[in-house]
């Protein structure tokens, strides 16, 4: 009897022991990939730098530079027909211009 209980004992050792050695085998073609990276894009709710600059050049600034950006306003420099100006533009969505 004790040759049984014995046996079983070994067995049961065995199978407990095998049980957590599955889970990696199942997952095992993970192993050569880059782990899923979730990316979640957030609107732009500000005027970027580079936008104000095509305004100011589609409304006829020349040589146009972006010279100052605050959270409120973004200044771009450059020459007209006059010579040097500057336009500002609100530092919100769409660049709408504070003044000229």
């Amino acid at each position: 009897m004790t040759h049984f209980i014995a046996k079983a004992s070994f067995a049961a050792l065995i199978a407990l022991a095998s049980n957590p050695f599955a889970a990696p085998t199942a997952s095992a073609s993970e192993w050569g990939r880059a782990p899923a990276v979730d990316v979640q894009y957030r609107p732009v709710y500000a005027c970027s730098p580079v936008k104000a600059v095509q305004k100011a050049r589609w409304t006829g600034l020349r040589y146009a530079r972006v010279t100052n950006v605050t959270p409120r306003r973004v200044v771009v420099s450059g020459r007209n027909y006059r010579g040097w100006d500057r336009m500002v533009f609100a530092n919100v969505r769409g660049c709408p211009l504070i003044r000229r």
